[in-house]
């Protein structure tokens, strides 16, 4: 008897992934649990094992198709797969047992419907003491965003399977009705005008790294309120310094300010925090993670680069290329992508005087680096060309106040005008 191998659920709140790679054929014999197909589920490329040994023979999707979780993918006969087929034979009772979480993970992919919704939703059910003790299906990240926001879950319609309360939703319960629930001040988001009335248009579908970026910002700009701090530093020195290195990796002013900001981190904590509106508390991080954005053709990644206090310059160039090169290859994992406390986003290779880039919540701030360009400045008392390059700090103004902001900016334009002092920090 053939199996019919369903998408299973692969990330919290995660419903649609697009196909990166299908790594068999029809015709070929296959093993349990081995990778049939690559897939981009938000911004984390993962692979999907196989249910069970046999016979691929049929393949229902192809290269970049948009699927969605409990959609036939694969038909495998475990039959045709010779002394395999009898390791398939004992994990269909495997299956009812609500022992191993393995087997619940194996289930969607041999039920008509996928189990693994069900399990999903037992393990992320949360119960609402002040509302009749209801059991509301929604996952951690959704219900950690309803208590930052103000919002009982009791009260959001679910749109999800089996009223599953995402994200998104709670979102659209807060700028429809605001945070506490009652009407008044939000405003909702109107339905688009029918364009092909004036005109013709293209319809694309939204790629799976452009979803999860649209949903990050729109999260982090509506609860964030944002502020730009701008400033110059003279790298005039650190392009000589850096011009200077022929040996080793390629040091480029993105592994610099790394290094720097985890000292200016270390001076104010504050920027190395989150906001607990719901317990009205900072959080303040003991680990340095910093973020780093990477322009791919398939849109933008936030690789995250772990201990970077405890790495030298030397250590973070070497870092930094191997997962820029990852991150453009879509060989990036989820650990790759979460755990950061401060974000750098450098457009200097592109150009640009400057920009306000968005927050990368729950982080409190990021740092944008523009393309430095020669300017006529005032340099020990004569009127020279030097090279300038704008630095723009955006923050979370519930948390950090201006001053501070200044002082973070301008500290920093300083640190990166003298590198070889910032050397002593690697």
């Amino acid at each position: 008897m053939s199996i019919e191998f369903k998408l299973q659920a692969l990330k919290e709140n995660v419903e649609i992934v697009e196909v990166n790679a299908i790594k068999v054929n029809v015709g070929d014999i296959v093993t349990k649990d081995q990778p049939l197909v690559e897939v981009q589920a938000d911004k984390a490329a993962l692979e999907v094992p196989s249910p069970a040994a046999g016979k691929i023979t049929q393949i229902l999707i192809k290269q970049g198709d948009q699927v969605k979780i409990g959609q036939l993918i694969f038909v495998i006969d475990p039959a045709s797969a010779g002394t395999a087929s009898t390791a398939t034979v004992p994990q269909a009772p495997a299956q009812n047992t609500p022992k191993p979480t393995q087997a619940t993970a194996v289930a969607p992919t041999v039920a008509p419907a996928p189990v693994a919704v069900t399990a999903s939703s037992k393990s992320t059910h949360v119960t609402l003491a002040n509302d009749d003790n209801k059991v509301i299906p929604a996952g951690p990240s959704t219900r950690r965003i309803a208590r930052e926001l103000g919002v009982d879950l009791s009260h959001v319609p679910g749109t999800g399977r089996h009223g599953r309360v995402s994200e998104d939703d709670v979102r659209s319960f807060v700028r429809t009705n605001g945070s506490g629930g009652s009407a008044g001040g939000s405003i909702s988001v109107p339905p688009l005008p029918r364009f092909e009335d004036f005109g013709a248009v293209e319809r694309q579908p939204m790629s799976a790294i452009r979803r999860a970026t649209a949903k990050q910002m729109s999260l982090s700009w509506s609860i964030v309120p944002h502020v730009t701090q701008s400033d110059l530093s003279d790298i005039t020195d650190f392009e000589a310094f850096r011009k200077s290195q022929s040996k080793g990796p390629k040091f480029t002013i993105s592994a610099f300010a790394m290094k720097a900001v985890v000292v200016l981190l270390k001076e104010y904590p504050v920027f190395n925090s989150s906001i607990d509106v719901a317990g009205n508390q900072i959080i303040h991080k003991k680990f340095y993670n910093i973020g780093v954005a990477v322009d791919t053709e398939n849109g933008l990644l936030v690789p995250v680069i772990r201990d970077v206090d405890k790495k030298s310059i030397v250590e973070l160039a070497e870092e930094l290329t191997s997962i820029a090169e990852r991150a453009r290859q879509r060989k990036l994992d989820s650990k790759d992508l979460t755990g950061g406390t401060f974000t750098i986003t450098n457009l200097g290779g592109i150009g640009g005087t400057g920009f306000t880039p968005i927050v990368n919540y729950p982080e409190v701030a990021i740092l944008g680096i523009s393309r430095g360009r020669l300017e006529p400045v005032v340099h020990n008392g004569e009127i020279v060309p030097r090279l300038m390059m704008p630095l723009s700090l955006s923050y979370d103004h519930r948390v950090i106040d201006g001053a501070a902001a200044a002082r973070f900016t301008r500290r920093l334009a300083e640190m990166l005008e003298n590198p070889y002092q910032l050397l002593i920090h690697a």
